[in-house]
């Protein structure tokens, strides 16, 4: 029996492990589609849309090695916690890496269209934001730090406040005549997708509390409404 679970707690830091790995690349993703866009750099574009395969791939194994954990350890408490919420994680970070991707794709489009300094210097902005809060929820999961992940949904305010200037300074690039409708909507896209990146690292964060102590977002929703099924005063 105790062999039995040493195999499976090495089986399960192999999991951890790969998360880890899958995440840097996410964080390392991140600057690259930024410069992409920025330089436009159709190379480096095509490169990143066409290594999405492989992270795909990648997330698959993981969700394929937790499911077997799963079904062959039957895993209790906080081990148990761990395996399910690696599916969960693998997910957010497979669609945070297509969300790198449709930064690539949105920059192919615009191509040859020049960006103003003010749009430049707000995309570097919400690139460099997004870039951090991946990386303390990463860092929060390898430590198993609820208190560093129960600060992110804090943090992401600010790369929502950048959110809304980019669309306020789109619009105001568009009615100057420095980027005609076509940029305005891809760019507006280009916005939305690292406000995205920004949300799927506030999403890694609620889980590696969930695994540390068993919270769940929905608790604090109630705790904010009294009880549950009841309104609240205010």
């Amino acid at each position: 029996m105790n062999d039995l679970r040493a195999g499976f707690h090495g089986d399960l830091e192999e999991i951890r492990d790969a998360i880890v790995r899958l995440g840097a690349t996410v964080i390392d993703l991140i600057p690259r589609v930024t410069a992409v866009l920025l330089e436009q750099d159709l190379e480096g574009a095509e490169y990143v849309i066409l290594g999405d395969d492989e992270v795909d791939a990648r997330a698959t194994s993981i969700e394929e090695r937790a499911l077997s954990l799963l079904a062959l350890q039957a895993p209790v408490a906080g081990d148990l916690r761990q395996v399910a919420t690696a599916l969960k994680i693998s997910t957010e970070m497979e669609r945070s890496a297509d969300l790198c991707c449709n930064i690539c794709k949105a920059a192919r489009r615009i191509y040859g269209h020049e960006l103003d300094p003010k749009l430049r210097g707000i995309i570097q902005k919400l690139s460099d934001q997004a870039q951090a809060e991946y990386r303390q929820a990463l860092d929060a999961y390898a430590s198993v730090d609820a208190a560093r992940a129960a600060a992110l949904p804090d943090i992401d305010s600010f790369l929502d406040d950048l959110h809304r200037q980019f669309i306020q300074q789109i619009l105001e690039s568009h009615a100057a005549g420095t980027i005609d409708l076509q940029v305005a909507v891809q760019l507006a896209l280009v916005g939305r997708f690292y406000e995205r990146l920004g949300d799927h690292s506030v999403n890694l964060a609620n889980k590696v509390r969930y695994i540390a102590t068993g919270w769940l977002p929905e608790h604090e929703s109630r705790s904010n409404s009294g009880q549950p099924g009841t309104p609240s005063d205010s």
